[in-house]
């Protein structure tokens, strides 16, 4: 093994939202950093091209049995995720997880939805609400100046609409109108509690909103950042003597060299499950016995709810019509239902056309019916809490290994009555409402998507106050190993309804302010 004689200040695996972060914070306070990645740095107005579906060997419909598992896979972006074959993961339940990967500098945030949610004392004291579970060692008081912060790095747009359940930020405001079927529902659902608000979404800088092209390049500026990619980090290593992290053993992803790099601190922003199999690999940071554990996400339903706008029909539709949004949380806030626990939100996109699938019909008559709904159809993505427990974990798989020889994870997780019973509510009470909107209902499905499809894995290295049941303390610090951070979605103790990315960056910032405090101070 080669090792690298340089000791950094700080050594961050992962460069997507959370290693971007710490990088973009520790780097300005003047910490030298060393940053592994283990893709590619991607040049995409010079790499990525577009090609007609006939150039493609599967005209788009994909090499059989590849990627199977991720949802989002096509043939246009399958070189984007990681090789189920180059890195397998292995899982113990009937349904399968689906588990979509992406190695490159930049990490998801480079496609993601841009969906830019905070969350609220609903989720951060979610036990004293409702009695399950466990509260963060934060409030939401704690975290909203980092919120504020990384909204504005990320110019997230919205409405501000005084709602607790979904808490405003610092938005460029969104002044588009919401049409007039969001209006109509709107005032449906305005006496059951239901509000459709703007979809809260980061503009970036137009193209990106992305660690790559927000966060990384004002780190480099700072001539502080050492960006090595296509590293392929093994495991952490403690020094003996003391007990605390002293570096990181990584491959090579090309050359299959293994190295060793040295560092004072190190930072794991690798994504929550990614970053607890480097610890699981490590045999650290886990007194508590709780590493792996309590693993949740968002459930999905696409297409759980479609309806029909019946004065958009047979060519009738406009641009009025239209506008999307999202139906904000609105079950178990001041009142408490009986089958399920916490709730769901819904993204709501009228003036599309309905897929063929949705009519029992073929040849002429199913052309007739398409042309006649074009863009006429109401569409929906359910998305709800699912609960964190002890019993859904990862943990190694002694028998199957990576290309590079890591033991690969094996995942024991589904989903339970109560996130079955969300589900069906959801699919129940939106297809009422649309309804009573005057929306006709041409489709409904409470069967939600595989665990793993939101790409929203959190919890697996959750922080709380007592070293006993979690992994990390309130700013992301193992309560084993005191300079070790972990900094992604894994320190999550719930996660509510909303997409987790803001509320990432705002903890990774957070825990980087901290540690590089702490560092100046020689508390390190």
């Amino acid at each position: 093994m080669q090792k690298e004689t340089k000791e950094y200040d700080v050594l961050v695996v992962g460069s997507g939202a959370s290693g971007g972060m710490a990088a973009y914070i520790l780097t300005q306070k003047g910490a030298k950093v060393l940053l592994l990645d283990a893709g590619p740095l991607v040049d995409f107005n010079h790499q990525r091209t577009m090609k007609p579906v006939y150039e493609l060997p599967y005209r788009d419909l994909g090499k059989p049995g590849r990627l199977s598992l991720v949802y989002q896979a096509t043939e246009f972006n399958a070189h984007q995720w990681v090789d189920f074959d180059q890195v397998p993961y292995t899982f113990s339940t009937k349904i399968p997880y689906s588990w979509a990967r992406i190695r490159m500098i930049g990490g998801k945030v480079n496609f993601w939805g841009r969906m830019s949610y905070r969350l609220s004392d609903y989720e951060f004291k979610a036990k004293d609400h409702d009695g399950y579970g466990d509260n963060w060692p934060i409030s939401y008081a704690e975290l909203a100046p980092f919120y504020d912060r990384a909204e504005t790095i990320f110019r997230v747009s919205g409405r501000k609409e005084g709602l607790p359940q979904l808490p405003d930020g610092i938005f460029v405001e969104d002044k588009s109108p919401d049409g007039s079927v969001i209006e109509r529902i709107n005032k449906t659902g305005a006496s059951r509690g239901m509000r459709i608000t703007k979809i809260r979404r980061a503009l970036g800088d137009g193209q990106f909103a992305s660690s790559a092209n927000l966060l990384l390049p004002t780190a480099q500026a700072t001539g502080n950042l050492t960006i090595v990619p296509n590293a392929v980090v093994r495991n952490v290593t403690l020094d003996k003597k003391t007990g605390k992290a002293n570096g990181v053993n990584f491959a090579d992803r090309q050359s299959g060299r293994e190295l060793h790099a040295k560092a004072k601190v190190v930072v794991l922003g690798a994504s929550a499950l990614e970053s607890t199999r480097i610890l699981l690999n490590s045999g650290i940071a886990n007194s508590s016995g709780v590493l792996g554990h309590y693993w949740h996400d968002q459930f999905y339903i696409p297409g759980g709810v479609y309806g029909v706008i019946p004065e958009a029909k047979n060519g009738k539709s406009s641009r009025g019509l239209s506008g999307s949004g999202v139906l904000v949380r609105f079950r178990n806030l001041k009142t408490k239902e009986k089958n399920f626990l916490r709730g769901y939100a819904c993204d709501v996109n009228p003036g599309g056309t309905p897929d063929a699938k949705y009519f029992p019909m073929w040849g002429a008559e199913l052309e007739d019916a398409i042309n006649n709904h074009r863009n006429a159809g109401i569409g929906t993505t359910i998305m709800g809490e699912t609960l964190a427990r002890y019993e859904h974990h990862v943990k190694l798989d002694p028998k199957v290994t990576d290309a590079w020889g890591i033991p690969v994870l094996n995942f024991n997780i589904k989903y339970t009555d109560n996130e079955h019973n969300m589900a069906k509510d959801a699919v129940d009470t939106i297809s009422q409402l649309f309804q009573d909107s005057g929306m006709e209902v041409l489709h409904r499905n409470p069967v939600m998507n595989n665990p793993g499809r939101s790409m929203h894995e959190l919890g697996t290295c959750r922080m709380g106050d007592d070293p006993k049941t979690s992994v990390l303390n309130k700013w992301n610090q193992s309560h084993d190993v005191k300079n070790l951070f972990v900094v992604d979605g894994s320190s999550f103790v719930s996660g509510g309804a909303q997409n987790p990315t803001l509320t990432i960056l705002a903890l990774a910032m957070r825990a980087s302010e901290y540690l590089a405090e702490q560092m100046r101070k020689g508390e390190l």
